[in-house]
Protein backbone atom coordinates (compact mmCIF):
# COMPACT_ATOMS: atom_id res chain seq x y z
CA UNK A 1 0.00 0.00 0.00
CA UNK A 2 1.22 3.40 -1.02
CA UNK A 3 0.48 6.40 1.17
CA UNK A 4 0.99 9.67 -0.44
CA UNK A 5 2.64 11.97 2.23
CA UNK A 6 3.68 14.65 0.18
CA UNK A 7 0.15 16.23 -0.11
CA UNK A 8 0.12 19.91 -0.01
CA UNK A 9 -2.62 22.63 0.95
CA UNK A 10 -3.87 24.69 3.95
CA UNK A 11 -4.79 21.77 6.18
CA UNK A 12 -1.44 19.41 5.99
CA UNK A 13 0.37 22.54 5.83
CA UNK A 14 -0.81 23.78 9.44
CA UNK A 15 -0.70 20.37 10.94
CA UNK A 16 2.99 20.03 9.45
CA UNK A 17 3.68 23.79 11.39
CA UNK A 18 2.66 22.76 14.44
CA UNK A 19 3.55 19.12 14.43
CA UNK A 20 6.10 18.52 17.75
CA UNK A 21 8.23 15.66 17.51
CA UNK A 22 10.32 13.77 20.72
CA UNK A 23 12.51 10.45 20.29
CA UNK A 24 13.40 9.25 22.95
CA UNK A 25 16.52 6.98 22.35
CA UNK A 26 19.19 5.08 24.19
CA UNK A 27 22.52 6.02 22.82
CA UNK A 28 24.77 3.57 20.72
CA UNK A 29 22.22 0.79 20.16
CA UNK A 30 21.20 -0.69 17.10
CA UNK A 31 17.57 0.04 17.22
CA UNK A 32 18.05 3.52 18.49
CA UNK A 33 20.70 4.36 15.36
CA UNK A 34 18.47 2.79 12.94
CA UNK A 35 15.03 4.88 14.90
CA UNK A 36 17.33 8.19 14.37
CA UNK A 37 18.75 7.52 11.22
CA UNK A 38 14.96 6.03 9.38
CA UNK A 39 13.25 9.64 11.50
CA UNK A 40 15.57 11.72 10.15
CA UNK A 41 15.06 10.50 6.35
CA UNK A 42 11.25 10.83 7.33
CA UNK A 43 11.98 14.44 8.10
CA UNK A 44 13.84 15.14 4.94
CA UNK A 45 11.92 14.01 2.48
CA UNK A 46 8.47 14.70 4.13
CA UNK A 47 8.74 17.07 7.08
CA UNK A 48 11.85 19.55 6.55
CA UNK A 49 10.10 22.19 8.50
CA UNK A 50 9.74 20.38 11.44
CA UNK A 51 12.49 19.68 14.86
CA UNK A 52 12.59 16.95 16.36
CA UNK A 53 13.89 16.72 20.12
CA UNK A 54 15.79 13.54 20.60
CA UNK A 55 16.32 12.63 24.37
CA UNK A 56 18.74 9.85 25.23
CA UNK A 57 17.34 8.32 28.25
CA UNK A 58 20.44 6.91 29.96
CA UNK A 59 21.46 10.55 30.26
CA UNK A 60 17.89 12.51 30.95
CA UNK A 61 16.34 8.99 32.55
CA UNK A 62 14.00 11.09 34.97
CA UNK A 63 12.80 13.10 32.03
CA UNK A 64 12.00 9.38 30.55
CA UNK A 65 9.98 8.02 33.28
CA UNK A 66 8.33 11.60 33.92
CA UNK A 67 6.63 11.09 30.09
CA UNK A 68 5.91 7.47 30.60
CA UNK A 69 8.71 5.82 28.41
CA UNK A 70 9.97 2.56 29.24
CA UNK A 71 11.05 1.36 25.70
CA UNK A 72 13.54 2.82 23.14
CA UNK A 73 13.31 3.64 20.83
CA UNK A 74 9.98 5.67 21.07
CA UNK A 75 9.15 8.68 18.55
CA UNK A 76 5.89 10.74 20.52
CA UNK A 77 3.85 13.14 18.43
CA UNK A 78 3.19 15.92 21.14
CA UNK A 79 1.36 18.29 19.29
CA UNK A 80 -1.05 18.87 17.64
CA UNK A 81 -2.74 16.12 19.48
CA UNK A 82 -3.93 13.22 20.44
CA UNK A 83 -0.07 12.08 21.90
CA UNK A 84 0.86 9.12 19.28
CA UNK A 85 3.68 6.89 20.87
CA UNK A 86 5.48 4.75 18.36
CA UNK A 87 8.18 2.15 19.41
CA UNK A 88 10.43 0.74 17.03
CA UNK A 89 13.17 1.27 14.54
CA UNK A 90 10.42 3.35 12.35
CA UNK A 91 11.43 1.47 8.99
CA UNK A 92 8.20 1.66 7.36
CA UNK A 93 8.09 4.93 6.44
CA UNK A 94 4.50 5.22 4.88
CA UNK A 95 3.25 3.38 8.33
CA UNK A 96 4.85 6.34 10.77
CA UNK A 97 3.53 9.19 8.42
CA UNK A 98 0.05 7.88 8.35
CA UNK A 99 0.32 7.15 12.43
CA UNK A 100 1.15 10.95 12.66
CA UNK A 101 -1.62 11.50 11.39
CA UNK A 102 -0.06 13.30 7.90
Amino acid sequence: MKIDTKETGPCCDEIRALLELRLYITSGTPLSIRAKANLDAIVKDYLPQVHVQVVDVLEQPLAALANGILVTPTLVKLQPGPVVRLVGDLTEHGIVISALGL
